[in-house]
C-alpha cells in the first residue's frame, strides 16, 4: 500500500511516505529535538505537484496543513489528492473549525496587552500579545495565533480556513464519497478541529 502524510514538518508517521516541501535537514534544523525512527520514509516535493501517477495512491493524510496553502494553492491541492488517489482510496485530514475559533474570538475579552513577540525566550514562554498561556479568555492571546497560525517560524501562517459547510461543497465538487466529520481538540485541550474522511 502506498499511504502519503502531506506536509509532515515535525510529525513524521511510522508507515507513510512523510513528504515536506522542505528537506529533513531543515525540518530537523526547525526542530532539534525531532526524533526520527529507524526506517521512517521521507521526500522532499511539492504537495501540489505529486510524483505519483494517476490513481496510484491507497491513503494521504494531511494534519493541521490546509490552512496553511493559500486561496490558491486550495484548488490545486484538492484536485491533486483526487488525481492520486486510486478509486475508494481514503483522504483524512483535519483543519482548525474557523467557525468556532471564531465564536470564541468574539466571546473573548477585549485584553490587549503588548505587541506579538517571537525571540526563542517569548516562544518557550507561550508568550502571545502579552498573554502568557493557552487560555482563550482574552481575544488577543493564543485565540488570534490560533485564527491567523502563531508565526513562529516560517510556514506557520494561516492562509486559509475551513468550516464543516465548505469542507462539504468541495467534497461534494470533487466526487469524495462515504464522508464522515469529526471534532477533537488540538493536542486534547487547545482548538477545535475538524477530522475528515472522505473516500475516492
Amino acid at each position: 500500500m502506498i499511504k502519503l502524510n502531506l506536509g509532515c514538518a515535525s510529525r513524521l508517521l511510522p508507515g507513510y511516505i512523510n513528504i515536506d516541501i522542505d528537506s529533513l535537514d531543515e525540518i530537523i534544523r526547525r526542530y532539534p529535538n525531532l526524533k526520527i525512527d529507524e526506517g521512517q520514509q521521507f521526500l522532499q516535493a511539492d504537495i501540489l505537484k505529486l510524483p505519483f501517477e494517476d490513481s496510484s495512491v491507497d491513503e494521504i493524510r494531511a494534519d493541521a496543513f490546509m490552512e496553511h496553502l493559500s486561496f490558491k494553492e486550495e484548488s490545486r491541492m484538492f484536485k491533486e489528492v483526487y488525481r492520486a488517489l486510486k478509486p475508494g482510496g481514503l483522504f483524512l485530514f483535519s483543519v482548525p473549525d474557523f467557525e468556532d475559533l471564531i465564536k470564541k474570538w468574539l466571546a473573548a475579552e477585549e485584553d490587549w496587552r503588548d505587541f506579538y513577540r517571537d525571540d526563542n525566550e517569548a516562544i518557550s514562554a507561550c508568550h502571545w500579545f502579552g498573554q502568557y498561556s493557552y487560555s482563550t479568555k482574552s481575544r488577543w492571546g493564543y485565540l488570534t495565533a490560533a485564527i491567523f497560525g502563531p508565526q513562529n517560524s516560517v510556514g506557520q501562517f494561516h492562509k486559509n480556513a475551513y468550516t464543516e459547510g465548505k469542507i462539504r461543497s468541495i467534497c461534494n465538487k470533487l466526487s469524495f464519497k462515504d464522508l464522515e466529520i469529526e471534532r477533537f481538540l488540538w493536542k486534547g485541550s487547545r482548538d477545535t478541529m475538524i477530522r475528515v474522511k472522505a473516500r475516492k
